[in-house]
């Protein structure tokens, strides 16, 4: 089988989850089995510390189609699908969590809906979950914010069961914990056809969560990054100018008052008048000019960045690989 003739890849990163592997492996083998399907399975293991990376190996030994990534130590998950996108052969690919709680009898549909329905992207919604309420409360609420933030109606942001074009996938960069929002980015990249199916969400099997509720404060963090970035990631000088002009422009004209006032004071009305140092306002004149400076400079310099293209993307070692 030559990489051209790969219809899905499916790409699984993994934690600490040796016992649902030989399980989930043998599951996606009978799905495409059944349906005929051209595909190779990539698992990325996020630095594991128990026997994963074992299994994977065993399993590349008994099938080809399996493929596995090692990092030297624990990226996370951001790190892991970007790296296993950029080792993806398939037409489609199709990410998915190791733990069982995802159901591979989903592939065939989010195949289908990308190649025939014309999508770029198809995000999973767990519309029925067995998680507890305090996981699902700050779910519902994540997802809420986002969607009125970004403008995608997605009503699962956070679900691992995607499928993408592989032409999306090509042209994102994620990193830090920004692998929520691939749809978002997704979109603001052009690839504008995105679709979602209500997916089956099963209990987990073997082992416990590796999220805390910590994960929905970063979200929220990578969310207003994001944003920031693609309004104003290729023009910083827009919201640093403006807000820098804006705060200067307001420094002087309050300068400019008190100056006014005290002159007008003396020379006109003969009163006596404080010096201007003596009033607040001349403070806050003075820290609004400042601020104003800096800000302006901020944004001169930022585009001094964009205009020499600098960019820096974070290296994500791989010690070994299988298959």
């Amino acid at each position: 089988m030559t990489d051209a003739s790969i219809q899905i890849t499916v790409l699984i990163p993994l934690y600490n989850e040796e016992e649902s592997l030989p399980e989930l492996s043998a599951w996606i083998e009978r799905v495409m089995a059944e349906h005929g399907y051209s595909y190779e399975v990539i698992f990325v293991d996020d630095g594991s510390k128990d026997r994963s990376w074992e299994v994977i190996l065993g399993l590349s030994e008994a099938n080809d189609r399996i493929k596995g990534l090692k990092f030297v130590r624990n990226y996370g998950k951001t790190a892991a699908l970007q790296t296993g996108f950029q080792a993806a052969m398939g037409d489609v690919i199709i990410t998915m969590d190791a733990d069982l709680q995802d159901s591979p009898d989903e592939i065939p549909e989010l195949y289908r809906m990308v190649q025939e329905d014309g999508l770029d992207l198809v995000s999973g919604w767990k519309k029925k979950r067995f998680d507890p309420i305090s996981k699902t409360l700050p779910t519902k609420l994540f997802n809420a914010v986002t969607r009125k933030i970004s403008g995608v109606t997605l009503h699962d942001f956070n679900c691992g069961l995607k499928a993408y074009r592989r032409e999306v996938v090509q042209h994102i960069t994620i990193y830090g914990e920004m692998h929520r929002y691939i749809p978002v980015i997704a979109k603001w990249n052009g690839f504008a056809k995105i679709g979602e199916k209500v997916v089956q969400h099963r209990p987990r099997k073997y082992g416990t969560t590796k999220f805390g509720l910590e994960r929905f404060i970063f979200g929220f963090l990578d969310l207003l990054s994001i944003a920031f970035v693609n309004k104003f990631g290729r023009r910083p000088m827009h919201l640093f100018g403006s807000l820098g002009t804006l705060m200067f422009f307001l420094g002087s004209v309050i300068a400019c008052w008190l100056i006014g006032s005290k002159i007008y004071k003396i020379y006109v009305s003969q009163e006596v008048y404080r010096n201007v140092t003596e009033n607040p306002l001349f403070f806050l004149a003075l820290v609004a000019m400042i601020v104003g400076t800096q800000l302006f400079l901020a944004g001169f310099l930022g585009e001094l960045f964009v205009k020499q293209s600098v960019t820096k993307v974070d290296d994500y070692v791989v010690s070994q690989r299988a298959g």
